[in-house]
C-alpha cells in the first residue's frame, strides 16, 4: 500500500475535522505529502501541524491552485471530502433556497470544478486519482434531509461518470459510501440521524481503512458499511418494496418528533 501514495501530492478538503482529518493522517502515515484544507483555517492549520503537512484554508472550490503550488506544482490524489448537510424538504414547510443552493455548490459544484482544475495534467501524464466522499446516502436517501440526499446523489454520479469517462486515461476514482460516521455533522443530524445512523455509527479512522483497502484492490465503490450493498441491491431490484420500507422508517420518525 505504501507504495501506491509514498511522495505523491494529496489534496483533503474539509480536513479539519471528522473524515476529512482522517484521510490526512492516513495519507501522510503512508508517506504521502498532504495539504490540509479546511473553510476553518485554525482547524486546517492543527490538523496540518500535527501530520506534517500544509495547511491551505478557504473555500473547497477555489483552492486547487493553491493546493497544486504548496505541493510543488503537482496534484497527484484530490479527495473531495467537503460536505455540508441541511435538513428539510417538507413541501409543506417553506422552501429554503439558501439550503438547496449552498448543497448544489459543496456537495456537487466543488467536485466538478475541482476535477474541471485537475484532469488536463492529469489526462496529459496518464495518471491521478480523484476521491469522492459520497456518503450512502448517494446510493440509497436519507429521511428529512432532501437537500442532503439529492445533491449526494449528485455527487455519485459525478464520481461514477469520471471513472468511466476517463479509466482508459489513467485516472482512478474512488467514492466513498459510508452510513453514520461519529463526526460534527452526524451529531447536528438530530432525531433523524439517531433514528437511521447512530445504531451502526462507526469512527472516522474505520472510513480511511475503507478506503485504502479499496485503494488496494482497485475499487470504485467503497462501502464502510458492507451491508449498504445489500440496501443497494435492493433498492435496484425491488424498488417499491424497498420505498414501502424507507417510508415506513419515515412514519416511525415523524412519530417520535
Amino acid at each position: 500500500m505504501v507504495g501506491a501514495v509514498q511522495g505523491a501530492g494529496v489534496v483533503v478538503t474539509g480536513a479539519g475535522g471528522g473524515i476529512g482529518a482522517a484521510l490526512a493522517r492516513r495519507f501522510a502515515a503512508e508517506g504521502a505529502r498532504v495539504v490540509v484544507n479546511d473553510l476553518a483555517a485554525d482547524r486546517a492549520k492543527t490538523v496540518a501541524e500535527e501530520i506534517g503537512g500544509l495547511a491551505v484554508p478557504g473555500d473547497a472550490s477555489a483552492i486547487v491552485a493553491e493546493a497544486r503550488e504548496a505541493l510543488g506544482g503537482t496534484v497527484d490524489v484530490y479527495c473531495a471530502n467537503a460536505g455540508v448537510a441541511f435538513e428539510g424538504g417538507d413541501a409543506t414547510a417553506p422552501l429554503d433556497e439558501q439550503a438547496w443552493a449552498a448543497s448544489w455548490d459543496v456537495n456537487v459544484m466543488a467536485h466538478v470544478r475541482a476535477a474541471h482544475e485537475l484532469l488536463p495534467a492529469w489526462l496529459e501524464r496518464g495518471g491521478g486519482r480523484f476521491v469522492s466522499t459520497v456518503s450512502a446516502a448517494g446510493l440509497l436517501t436519507m429521511i428529512g434531509a432532501a437537500p442532503y440526499a439529492v445533491t449526494k446523489h449528485g455527487a455519485y454520479a459525478f464520481a461514477e461518470w469520471l471513472s468511466l469517462t476517463y479509466r482508459h486515461r489513467g485516472l482512478k476514482v474512488h467514492a466513498i459510501c459510508p452510513q453514520g460516521v461519529r463526526t460534527d455533522m452526524l451529531a447536528a443530524t438530530g432525531s433523524a440521524g439517531d433514528l437511521v445512523l447512530q445504531p451502526t455509527a462507526i469512527e472516522p479512522d474505520a472510513v480511511a481503512d475503507a478506503l485504502f483497502q479499496g485503494i488496494e484492490e482497485d475499487r470504485f465503490l467503497i462501502l464502510p458499511h458492507p451491508e449498504v450493498a445489500g440496501y443497494y441491491r435492493a433498492r435496484a431490484t425491488e424498488p417499491d418494496r424497498w420505498l414501502r420500507g424507507m417510508n415506513r422508517v419515515q412514519q416511525q420518525w415523524e412519530a417520535t418528533r
